[in-house]
């Protein structure tokens, strides 16, 4: 299994030759990519790295962290790797825990893995206080909108996926920018990916982060919320059928009745400042209680739900089979 190392380049010239230098002799190939970088980061790796494993590639105008991985997948796949790992060339992620990620990988056991700053809780005081609470409330959004709700810490871009997965991504349609690696895990749920969690610590230094959470919040909350959307559709009523696809609607049909049913006679009632029979308070709350109780059944599903099967075992299986079966013809 041959293993390469993408890295998107925009503004880490101090630190992309320690990147570079770090990364262990079990990686085939490196993919510097440079994100139209105004530092020319990649004439900067081009002219002082002497590691033969680096291509560097260029873009010509300024597409984003998620871009900048796509074309480094692409190229990568092209030449015919299998785990393809991205890393970020500011020095935030430390290069010796990359065998930790491609290990479940060649395992079999999953089809992409991604870092988790979090699951060390004595380390979590690392991480600046604003960050930490970002992250948090993007990890929860980031579980309703890509159905992983066993992955925590979505914005880490700390990741490693199977080739045959990535070939199989819409890369066309994936998020350019920050929402990139939510967005990922909201395409691997659709193709039924199995993701897992790495830990690892956090790393901050002198670099310095484009990414600020109280700007990202507003508009990663409209992404979510179209995901979420997007999602429960493609897995409950196109792709699959099943209990949870009832108890979703009927959920939210007996919520808003019970809820718009008991405002309505609350204010009748308070306009003749006459109090409402005990029949009338029972038949907003009964429905309450009953949707709420679908839809804590839907979410306890759409947990279980969650993809555990690698996909690039099937991937591989099929693509077998159909070589046997045109060798049978």
């Amino acid at each position: 299994m041959s293993i390469a190392v993408v890295i998107p380049c925009f503004r880490v010239r101090r630190h992309i030759l320690d990147v570079i230098a770090r990364i262990g002799s079990e990686v085939a190939a490196i993919y510097v990519v440079d994100d139209c970088c105004p530092e020319e980061s990649g004439n900067f790796v081009a002219a002082e790295c002497t590691d033969p494993r680096v291509h560097v590639v260029f873009h010509t105008e300024n597409q984003g962290v998620g871009g900048a991985v796509m074309t480094g997948y692409q190229s990568a796949i092209a030449d015919g790797h299998d785990i393809l790992v991205k890393v970020d060339g500011d020095g935030q992620m430390d290069p010796s825990l990359l065998p930790a990620f491609v290990s479940p990988l060649l395992a079999g056991e999953a089809d992409y893995a991604k870092g988790n700053r979090f699951y060390h809780l004595e380390e979590i005081h690392n991480m600046p206080a604003i960050r930490l609470f970002g992250n948090a409330v993007l990890s929860f959004m980031s579980k309703l909108s890509t159905g992983y709700w066993g992955v925590f810490d979505p914005t880490n871009g700390y990741t490693a996926i199977h080739a045959k997965v990535a070939s199989h991504l819409p890369m066309e349609k994936i998020s350019k920018r920050y929402f990139f690696e939510t967005d990922m895990l909201f395409r691997l749920n659709t193709l039924r990916a199995a993701v897992i969690d790495i830990p690892m610590d956090a790393m901050y230094g002198d670099e310095e982060s484009n990414l600020r959470i109280t700007k990202i919040l507003p508009e990663f909350l409209g992404k979510h919320f179209k995901n979420t959307i997007k999602r429960i559709f493609y897995n409950y009523y196109l792709r699959d059928m099943s209990v949870a696809s009832l108890q979703l609607p009927a959920g939210i049909f007996l919520m808003c009745f019970g809820t718009i049913f008991g405002i309505t006679h609350w204010i009748q009632s308070s306009a003749i400042n006459v109090p409402s029979p005990a029949g009338t308070v029972m038949l907003a709350a009964l429905p309450v209680i009953a949707g709420l109780h679908l839809l804590l059944a839907f979410i306890a599903s759409d947990v279980a739900n969650q993809p555990q099967r690698p996909m690039h075992k099937l991937l591989h299986l099929r693509r077998k089979k159909n070589i046997t079966t045109k060798q049978g013809v």
